[in-house]
C-alpha cells in the first residue's frame, strides 16, 4: 500500500484529503507544519508528499527545499493562493507538480498515480544499479588493489582521460566501471567498445555511426558509440588493436569534441569522457608504427596499471569467496566450504588467465566438489594447465 504524507496547516483540508485518499486505498500520514513534516520525512519514507504552499512559520517552498535535501520522493504542491510565478518557482525547486485549491479530484488522483509510477521507477532503477555495481565490484585488499582504489578515488571525479593497462583477465573493465560510477557522469551512459572484436572495416561505423547509403549494408542511418555515450563515458577496450585510420578519427574527436558519421559531411558535437584499456605495451606499438604517439598522449593523462593475479596472491581467498557467493546464487547450489589447504593450493598457481581463469576454476570446484573443498579437489578439478 502506497504511503502519502499530507502537509497543510488547516485540519479540515487534511481531513478531506485523508478521506478521499484512504477511500482510494492509500495509507495516509499528516503534518500540520513544515517542521513537523521534515521530522517525519527524516524518520520514514513516503511514496508521495502533498504540500500546501501558504503555511505559518515555514511556508511550502521552504518545506519543499528541506524535503528535497532528505528524499527523492515526489512532492505535489497544493495552494489556493498561488500564481503562475509561484508554480514555476515550485517546479524549479524540485516539485513534481502544482495543483490549485480546491483541487480537481480526477486531476489530483491522476497526478498522484503518475508520481507513484515515478517513485516505483526510481526505486527499480536504484535496485538495478546496486545489482550492476555488485556485479562489477572490485574485490581484494592487497597493496596493489588498495593503490588502485586510491587512484580511482582521486581521478574519478575529474574529467581526465584514463588509460588502464594490464594483462587479459586482470579486471581492467572493473576499473573503468568504477571510474564511471564515481564520476559526475554516472547518471549518463557507459558505452563499451571492444576494439579487438570489431573488424577494422567496421570500427569507424561502430564509433562514429553512418549515414544511409554510405556503404552497401547501410540501409538506414545509425548513431555511433560517441553519440550514444554523449554526456557519459566511452570505454575503448583493447585500444591497441584499433586500426590507424580509426585512430586518426578518434584523435580528431578528442581534439575538437566533434565527430562525422561515415558518409556524412555534418560535424556533430559530442561530450564524452574517454577511458581506454590495453593489454599491449603501447610505447612498443608506437615504435613499430602501429599506434599513433599523439593519440597515446591524448588518452594517457592518467595511467592505471592493474597487476596480474600472480602478483597479488593475498587477494585469492577473497576472490574465491566472492565467486562462490555469485556462482552458488546463479547455479542454485548450496555453498561449499573451502579448507585452508585448498585456498593455500590455489595461491600457489600462476593463473596466467588471471581473475577470469580463477573464476572458471572456482566454478568447476563448486559444481564438481562436495560440501567441503579440499586440496585434493583443487589439484583434481582446478589446477591450471601451466
Amino acid at each position: 500500500m502506497a504511503r502519502i504524507l499530507i502537509i497543510d496547516d488547516e485540519p479540515s483540508i487534511r481531513r478531506t484529503l485523508r478521506e478521499i485518499l484512504e477511500y482510494e486505498k492509500y495509507q495516509i500520514d499528516e503534518a500540520g507544519t513544515g517542521m513537523d513534516a521534515l521530522t517525519m520525512v527524516n524518520e520514514q519514507e513516503f511514496d508521495v508528499i502533498l504540500c500546501d504552499i501558504k503555511m505559518p512559520e515555514m511556508d511550502g517552498i521552504e518545506t519543499l527545499e528541506g524535503i528535497k535535501q532528505i528524499t527523492e520522493s515526489p512532492v505535489i504542491m497544493i495552494s489556493g493562493h498561488g500564481t503562475i510565478e509561484t508554480a514555476v518557482d515550485a517546479i524549479k525547486k524540485g516539485a513534481y507538480d502544482y495543483i490549485s485549491k480546491p483541487p480537481d479530484l480526477n486531476r489530483l488522483l491522476i497526478t498522484i498515480k503518475n508520481a507513484l509510477d515515478k517513485t516505483s521507477l526510481t526505486r527499480e532503477t536504484k535496485a538495478l544499479k546496486k545489482v550492476v555495481s555488485k556485479h562489477y565490484e572490485m574485490v581484494g585488499n592487497s597493496s596493489g588493489m588498495n593503490e588502485i582504489r586510491q587512484m580511482i578515488g582521486k581521478v574519478a571525479p575529474t574529467q581526465a582521460r584514463v588509460l588502464i593497462t594490464g594483462e587479459n583477465g586482470t579486471g581492467k573493465e572493473l576499473v573503468a566501471r568504477q571510474l564511471h560510477e564515481l564520476s559526475a557522469r554516472s547518471h549518463a551512459p557507459f558505452i563499451e567498445v571492444n576494439c579487438a572484436a570489431i573488424p577494422s572495416e567496421l570500427i569507424e561505423s561502430q564509433l562514429f555511426g553512418h549515414e544511409k547509403g554510405s556503404f552497401t549494408s547501410a540501409i538506414k542511418q545509425r548513431k555511433g558509440d560517441f553519440e550514444l555515450a554523449h554526456g557519459g563515458t566511452l570505454f575503448l577496450d583493447e585500444i591497441g588493436d584499433m586500426s590507424l585510420s580509426a585512430q586518426a578519427k578518434v584523435l580528431r574527436a578528442l581534439q575538437e569534441n566533434k565527430i562525422t558519421r561515415v558518409g556524412g559531411e555534418k560535424d556533430i558535437s559530442v561530450d564524452v569522457r574517454i577511458i581506454a584499456a590495453t593489454n599491449k605495451n603501447l610505447k612498443e606499438e608506437i615504435n613499430k608504427g602501429r599506434f599513433r604517439e599523439d593519440l597515446y598522449h591524448r588518452i594517457s593523462v592518467i595511467v592505471i596499471e592493474v597487476l596480474p593475479l600472480r602478483e597479488r596472491k593475498d587477494d585469492i581467498p577473497l576472490l574465491v569467496n566472492h565467486f562462490v557467493d555469485k556462482i552458488c546464487g546463479m547455479q542454485g547450489k548450496p555453498r561449499p566450504v573451502f579448507s585452508e589447504n585448498a585456498l593455500a593450493e590455489l595461491q600457489t598457481y600462476k593463473w596466467t588467465g588471471n581473475i577470469r581463469e580463477l573464476h572458471n576454476a572456482t566454478e568447476r570446484l563448486v559444481i564438481l566438489g562436495g560440501s567441503t573443498i579440499e586440496k585434493e579437489d583443487v589439484v583434481r578439478f582446478a589446477k591450471p594447465l601451466n
